[in-house]
């Protein structure tokens, strides 16, 4: 089984200019077009058997359509969603409410997004009211490539916010991208054995060898696989990963088993 617990996708209306934007800005082409029958398709001629779709809300606006959007589709088609929430949010604990209620598993934050710095004190007090509710907490995690001069989410910030939430936030945590895109020396110095999840999104075929490091040195049983579609071929990034020959109880972990303790273990 493989769980793909990265990947993005825009409403139809939207999504051709959306991703064209995106593409512009960040100088990437995607895989596949980033709509919800996209990922889809993508997951049928990849064989990916569930995907995790992570909606960023850019303003406070938008956080009550794309909840209300993600509860309903939420476990349906083998697709899961994080719930969106803004650090300029006006009801930080009645948003959180709905999410959880809802069943989502957790929030997505995109401080490069937002506008924000990780540890901000409007992130730091909705991540702690998130923990508080059994929440799991999915940040973008180092450089992003449309901001490349001006990182949102460093290492130093993630450890700081680690001693602020010390014993709330613990395990509620996940970096994408290996803790911190672009900056895997870092990740491999300041943020390895930390308690926090990552996940594989977008870089595992940047510098390989850096990354089997960060994932030996943090823990298998630590890691989650994702691609970062439709940014990424999802059946590329499955076999890269299992290229880098953990062991089979190791690859499984990552594939599937510990997105399975995140989305809960009768959800898969």
């Amino acid at each position: 089984m493989i769980v793909d617990f990265h990947t993005h996708t825009f409403p139809d209306k939207i999504a051709q200019k959306s991703i064209f934007h995106l593409s512009n800005i960040g100088h990437i082409l995607p895989h596949r077009v980033g709509t919800l029958d996209g990922l889809k398709e993508s997951m049928a001629v990849c064989g990916i058997d569930y995907s995790v779709v992570l909606p960023v809300a850019t303003s406070p606006k938008q956080e009550h359509t794309i909840n209300g959007i993600s509860a309903a589709l939420n476990g349906k088609d083998h697709l899961f969603f994080a719930g969106a929430i803004h650090p300029d949010c006006e009801d930080v604990p009645g948003t959180l409410d709905f999410i959880k209620q809802s069943g989502l598993f957790g929030i997505k934050l995109h401080p490069d997004y937002q506008g924000v710095y990780f540890d901000d004190p409007r992130y730091i007090r909705i991540m702690a009211e998130a923990a508080s509710r059994g929440l799991y907490i999915l940040t973008h995690a180092g450089m992003d490539i449309a901001y490349r001069n001006d990182i949102h989410c460093t290492p130093d910030m993630i450890l700081r916010v680690l001693h602020e939430l010390e014993g709330l936030i613990d395990d509620k945590l996940i970096l994408a991208h290996l803790g911190g895109f672009a900056l895997e020396d870092e990740v491999l110095q300041k943020l390895c054995g930390k308690p926090v999840w990552m996940d594989t999104a977008a870089v595992i075929h940047m510098r390989p060898a850096k990354c089997r490091a960060i994932i030996e040195k943090h823990g298998p049983e630590k890691v989650l696989f994702g691609s970062d579609s439709p940014w990424e071929n999802q059946r590329d990034f499955a076999e890269r990963l299992i290229g880098f020959g953990f062991s089979d109880d190791d690859t499984q972990r990552m594939l599937w088993q510990n997105a399975q303790t995140i989305l809960g273990t009768n959800t898969l």
